[in-house]
């Protein structure tokens, strides 16, 4: 399965990569902040995930959230819209704030519902866990 073969979402190498089609949704990068995964349904309806922040624009609304300290709290809705192409995943910021992000369905459903859950996990780990985790990673990857 190939991250270029779903009609919305996609996974980033770098974050010239979102550029084309929606390069105006690139958005202003912090220093050291990276382009992880989006749903881009159109110009108006898209999630992209990064480093820092989860930016969701529905119906023209943009909002943007900060993920430390954020919780998972739904995986979007996927019993009884087998013909709808998305759904909402959902995470409460530290503030207490609930904020939707959009999920393709189908196979592509796991980018977004695991880059979301894997920036949150990683948060909230201590650097001796994420140095074990990367050697482990690495050591996967060798073989």
């Amino acid at each position: 399965m190939k991250p270029y073969d779903f009609k919305w979402t996609k996974i980033y190498d770098s974050n010239s990569d979102l550029q084309g089609t929606y390069h105006e949704l690139l958005p202003d990068l912090a220093e050291n902040e990276l382009i992880i995964c989006s749903t881009i349904i159109d110009i108006d309806n898209y999630s992209i995930l990064t480093t820092q922040r989860l930016i969701t624009k529905e119906k023209g609304t943009e909002n943007v959230g900060n993920l430390t300290g954020a919780t998972d709290k739904l995986y979007g809705d996927f019993k009884g819209h087998k013909d709808d192409s998305f759904t909402f995943g959902l995470v409460q910021l530290i503030s207490g704030v609930d904020m939707k992000y959009f999920i393709e369905t189908g196979k592509a459903s796991m980018i977004m519902i695991y880059g979301v859950r894997t920036l949150i996990g990683a948060q909230r780990m201590t650097d001796p866990q994420i140095h074990k985790v990367t050697k482990i990673w690495n050591q996967h990857n060798e073989k």
